[in-house]
């Protein structure tokens, strides 16, 4: 679970990042889940795009998403969304430290 701080963090990371994955209406696909775990073990952070002909809403396609990839869901605006998971492999993304003093997994 992200705190507030390590979330406003992530936020500022994601301003400059590109959007690399767009749903349209075909929705949340086996082919989009894959793509998703792809980029956040490559990225670790990835924003995401909900196209004006999808059934689905950013918040729907976020949660669906957050879900189905283990990720932590960092920002919802508009039709865009960003996502986070630590990579298992190379952690890139070095979180602010949590209250207790402990670093966030």
């Amino acid at each position: 679970m992200l705190t507030s701080k390590q979330r406003a963090q992530l936020r500022g990371l994601a301003a400059a990042e590109d959007t690399i994955l767009h749903i349209g209406k075909g929705g949340i696909t086996e082919n989009i889940i894959t793509q998703c775990r792809t980029a956040l073990e490559a990225r670790e952070l990835i924003k995401g795009r909900v196209l004006e002909n999808s059934m689905l809403t950013a918040r729907e396609a976020c949660d669906a998403l957050s879900e189905a990839c283990g990720a932590e869901q960092v920002q919802v605006i508009g039709s865009r969304f960003v996502l986070y998971k630590r990579s298992e492999k190379q952690p890139k993304i070095e979180l602010v430290k949590a209250a207790g003093g402990k670093a966030a997994k």
